[in-house]
């Protein structure tokens, strides 16, 4: 029996002029994304290759891991764009969020209302892999009683909610939307996260989609994505991330 191999296409043809990714962790030095500023510009321009011009780079606020300032990431992100100046790279659109785990901490900033959103009310929220927070549901309640909305990152990644897919309906119910990463459509992350993106894409259940790129070996990885079934999978939600730039 003969298969015929996928046919391979450009990632630029694939992100278009006006796709934004939404999730990214392209700050130096305040993170386990970019190390430094070199690394920043790096994978920037590395990225731009693939078409992908328009970013909201979203560092970790993860406790006292990556305990990153509102001003801590206002800082880095100038530092960013200066360099992208100089690197000539002027049709570069770079901003900065955050991606925030849902803890103890997030609750008091919360409250604090020191939230950087990813634009208007949506900001990027996580859980830890092990398992959700007892209280969940009471963040997320918190979240839109303060007029925001939660853009839950990577469900796919959360394997205790594998075994039982009516906790994604539950989530949607609650008021989350979904980003998808699109190494979770490759066996980056094993096979079970990646048939669980793929179910919730049948469902339509994702509104967005990022790359979650980290590092240079995320990116060498992205070109597996690089098929038309692929990009018919996706086309949608890529084409939601070109609101973030309206």
């Amino acid at each position: 029996m003969f298969f015929l191999k996928e046919k391979s296409i450009p990632l630029n043809e694939i992100f278009k002029d006006k796709f934004v990714d939404i999730h990214s962790h392209l700050l130096p030095g305040i993170d386990d994304g970019a190390k430094n500023i070199e690394d920043s510009i790096s994978l920037i321009s590395k990225m731009y290759e693939y078409g992908i011009k328009n970013f909201i780079t979203t560092p970790h606020v993860l406790g006292d891991v990556y305990p990153n300032s509102t001003e801590t990431i206002q800082k880095k992100l100038e530092e960013v764009k200066s360099a992208l100046s100089k690197k000539g790279l002027n049709d570069v659109t770079f901003r900065a969020s955050a991606e925030y785990m849902m803890d103890e901490q997030f609750v008091e900033r919360l409250k604090a209302d020191d939230i950087i959103p990813l634009k208007d009310n949506l900001i990027l929220v996580e859980m830890s892999y092990f398992n959700a927070p007892f209280n969940l549901y009471d963040v997320l309640f918190e979240i839109q009683l303060k007029g925001f909305k939660p853009v839950l990152a990577h469900p796919e990644r959360y394997n205790f909610y594998h075994n039982d897919f009516q906790n994604f309906y539950k989530l949607k119910k609650a008021g989350c939307l979904f980003q998808l990463n699109c190494l979770s459509l490759t066996e980056q992350y094993g096979k079970s996260v990646k048939g669980t993106a793929d179910k919730l894409l049948k469902e339509n259940l994702y509104d967005f989609i990022g790359t979650d790129t980290h590092h240079h070996n995320h990116l060498k990885l992205l070109q597996k994505i690089g098929t038309k079934k692929t990009y018919k999978k996706i086309e949608t939600i890529v084409n939601n991330n070109q609101k973030f730039l309206e």
